[in-house]
């Protein structure tokens, strides 16, 4: 049924309010594309106050409302509901405070995750997590998904580093977590709120801690005959002591595009490459990238180099944070997972991941922070070819199961959201779903935010079914539940 714009025109302006058949198509899903919702409008607000009052006449209408940051996830987790109501924050992108001496940021959710770093470093600051999205993902959505990346081995994930919010909830109402302070009084509400994918509220502004810059970073680049050595090599880093920054693993394939793509002088008869960054003070960093690349070459490296400039530094991370793109230069399509394994099944896992490739056809290209045991496997189809891409999308999903196997998990960094909510039960119980269910429903009792995501089933608070519980996705794809 068509919604009547106006009464959302007057609350952010008629030219910040979507509502054209042909320009709502731009909204119909995030990075998983295979899954597409028309909403019934998108409304653009700017500020808190906004949002507060485009959620109450959402409500008031009876819509649910699913909000929307750069649209650069992988889930399906701002793919829109049915007669919804999109809140794009793409307009709150401001740096709305620097405090250096205490080593916070306060922004607002449509702040680019590079800008951050971009607004500090003149400062001798940076904020940390970097997804390899990172020069066009949001704040907002990295807070939703818990967003990772390649350093977030030494220095953790978003959940390390968000303080505190302003967050808009589901009646509209304006409440304040956290704060600006490493530890706030209280139950831990932004532990909760941080990859919560939308389910719990808006966010419309965030407290970020930052870090200073490191005095020095050493980057390794290491080749290896097999995924498996490579594999050793991260275990025998970390089962030493050594913490570095960011230990990233890629196999022959994905080193075929990457070098297609970038044109960094990588070896295409590698099975594998480690890329390494080592960080801190000066003196440390010399002692450990020594001691990093001894153990790497004890493990069976083939070639090992250490650029010393910042220019190769940085064509050798182009390299690998282009990785997913790069895929284009290889295959017509891809269909990426994220799952997690604990380091030291990487070469067992991998094993089953190249029998699976083999099984169905397909070739699976694999790049991941093997540091902390985060898979990002690429599987290449075509969807010219007919089944394809639910080829494709079968093998994604068993890769998990393979994770699951190996006591790992289904989600990193990238979220449930759609695309993964059917594995939920393989990986928690009954009991663990409805308690996760309880903490959602303490925020959204009608679960009139980003409905539809993460559970497998319909969950009920309480007894009331609630109206926007169903999803296209459950009734078709799901197997019902009480």
């Amino acid at each position: 049924m068509p919604v009547n714009p106006q009464p959302f025109a007057a609350i952010v302006g008629a030219e910040n309010v979507v509502g054209a058949p042909s320009e709502l198509r731009t909204y119909e899903c995030d990075g998983l594309t295979g899954t597409r919702v028309t909403p019934a409008l998108v409304v653009l607000p700017a500020t808190t106050r906004e949002v507060s009052r485009c959620v109450k006449l959402a409500r008031d209408l009876g819509m649910p409302i699913v909000a929307r940051g750069a649209g650069t996830g992988l889930s399906g987790g701002a793919v829109p509901s049915a007669g919804c109501l999109v809140v794009g924050l793409s307009r709150m992108k401001a740096i709305l405070e620097i405090d250096v001496a205490n080593e916070r940021v306060r922004v607002q959710p449509g702040v680019v995750n590079l800008d951050v770093s971009r607004a500090l470093a003149p400062l001798g600051y940076y904020y940390a997590p970097d997804p390899s999205s990172q020069s066009v993902c949001s704040i907002g959505g990295n807070v939703a998904e818990n967003a990772g990346g390649a350093h977030c081995l030494k220095y953790g994930f978003t959940v390390n580093h968000a303080l505190g919010a302003t967050l808009v909830l589901a009646d509209g109402s304006v409440t304040e977590i956290g704060g600006p302070v490493l530890d706030c009084l209280g139950y831990d509400l932004m532990a909760a709120v941080v990859g919560s994918e939308g389910m719990l509220g808006i966010v419309t502004e965030v407290w970020l801690r930052v870090l200073r810059l490191p005095e020095k970073t050493r980057t390794i680049f290491a080749t290896f005959a097999t995924t498996g050595q490579a594999g050793d090599a991260v275990s025998a880093i970390v089962a030493r002591g050594i913490v570095p920054a960011a230990v990233e693993m890629m196999d022959g394939l994905a080193i075929e595009a990457i070098v297609s793509a970038t044109g960094v002088d990588w070896p295409l008869d590698a099975g594998a490459a480690l890329l390494i960054d080592v960080d801190g003070i000066a003196a440390e960093v010399e002692e450990t990238a020594h001691e990093t690349i001894a153990l790497m070459t004890a493990c069976g490296a083939i070639e090992v180099r250490s650029p010393h400039d910042d220019e190769q530094r940085a064509l050798m991370w182009k390299g690998r944070k282009g990785a997913f793109a790069a895929m284009g230069r290889i295959s017509p399509n891809y269909y990426v997972q994220d799952g997690v394994i604990p380091r030291k099944e990487i070469a067992a896992v991998l094993r089953e991941i190249a029998e699976l490739a083999s099984t169905s056809g397909l070739r699976v290209a694999n790049v991941f922070h093997a540091g902390d045991g985060n898979l990002h496997p690429l599987v290449l189809y075509d969807a010219r070819v007919a089944g394809e891409e639910e080829l494709a999308e079968r093998v994604g999903g068993e890769i998990l199961r393979i994770c699951i196997d190996h006591g790992g998990s289904i989600t990193g960094e990238h979220g449930v959201g759609l695309d993964k909510a059917v594995y939920m039960s393989e990986l928690f119980t009954d009991d663990d779903l409805e308690t996760m269910n309880m903490l959602r429903c303490a925020f959204d009792p009608e679960r009139a935010l980003n409905p539809g995501k993460v559970f497998p089933t319909p969950r009920l608070c309480g007894d009331r079914p609630g109206p926007f519980a169903l999803t296209s996705f459950e009734r078709d794809g799901v197997a019902g539940r009480g």
